[in-house]
């Protein structure tokens, strides 16, 4: 076999991203036939040469598998924490392979996780470069005014460098799937069954929110669809905080073509062949979600969940239940 770089080497062995090799190599918890490599750019022979990361010999992974996790909030995207704070593994429960997580979604934001031991597919799905669409729901507090949402729109500076023009549009509770409003039942006077049955529900707790009240909640902390092409620390928070509206929520609903769907709330599933070509295609159009025709080729996905159908997909739920790289 050709000599190949360390770090594509380690990626497809599915130990981790090529990103997360190359920190590896740096630190020095890579070794060549019991020699240490730091720099980046070494290469090496997969079939001959002994290559080990903190001490463990690579071996090629027996299969590929893909996998798509409801990622609950308050939990750690990693495969381990010293803190000791529940991680994404523990909703994993039966997978034998050894997945990692592709990306980030921070403690406190919930959704759409992808999980894999295919270095190269997690690499592409990080990869800026590749231009997957990351959609997200956001619920913020305050109305922000459309001149602000146009500045997120067009891109602001973050880190000194211009973020990627978005698409932000706001979701109405038929969008998300949140019930209707309920209307405030009408006291007739004199009608002593009515107001017998209001007090009855104030005794069991029962409560009955005003139509108006209620709107009014919604319009002082409002959702928005956020799509973004890119992956920054905590991007679309920092991006609403910049213009005066913090992010009360956040939840990632889809990757590329590949939705969250109805999946609970820490379960897993795993992707179809459609899927995982998909993610694979090298053009993906700028103003919509699905790919430009390709012909790249698809790994078939292993892999199982009790319970849990193989293909599950549909349009996202409601958001009440959400760096790539912790948005």
């Amino acid at each position: 076999m050709a000599l190949e770089r360390l770090q594509k080497i380690i990626a497809r062995s599915g130990v981790a991203s090529r990103r997360k090799a190359e920190e590896f190599i740096v630190a020095g918890r890579v070794t060549v036939n019991g020699v240490a490599v730091r720099e980046l750019g070494s290469k090496a022979d997969a079939a001959t040469d002994h290559i080990r990361v903190d001490g463990k010999l690579l071996r090629a992974p027996r299969h590929f598998v893909y996998l798509a996790l409801n990622k609950p909030r308050g939990c750690v995207t990693t495969r381990s924490d010293p803190e000791q704070r529940p991680t994404v593994m523990d909703s994993l429960k039966g997978v034998k392979e050894r997945v990692y997580p592709v990306g980030r979604l921070d403690f406190h934001t919930e959704g759409l996780l992808l999980l894999t031991n295919d270095g190269e597919f997690a690499n592409r799905i990080i990869s800026a470069a590749s231009g997957i669409p990351k959609t997200y729901w956001a619920k913020v507090a305050g109305m922000p005014a459309g001149e602000d949402l146009d500045k997120l729109r067009h891109g602001i500076v973050l880190d000194r460098r211009r973020t990627l023009p978005a698409r932000i549009r706001p979701l109405s509770r038929t969008d998300t799937g949140l019930p209707p409003h309920r209307a405030r039942p009408v006291r007739r006077q004199g009608n002593r069954e009515g107001a017998g049955t209001r007090a009855r529900a104030r005794a069991g707790g029962e409560r009955y929110p005003s139509r108006d009240r209620k709107g009014a909640e919604d319009s002082a902390n409002p959702w928005f669809e956020v799509i973004l092409r890119e992956g920054r620390q905590n991007q679309i928070r920092r991006m609403f905080e910049r213009i005066g509206h913090p992010v009360r929520k956040l939840k990632r609903v889809r990757i590329g073509s590949v939705s969250l769907g109805p999946l609970p709330v820490g379960h897993y599933r795993i992707l179809t062949a459609q899927e995982v070509e998909s993610l694979q295609c090298k053009e993906w159009s700028r103003s919509e979600t699905e790919p430009r025709p390709s012909r790249a080729k698809s790994r078939e996905p292993q892999g199982s969940r009790h319970g849990v159908p193989k293909s599950v997909e549909s349009k996202p739920k409601s958001p009440d239940g959400i760096r790539e790289n912790r948005h």
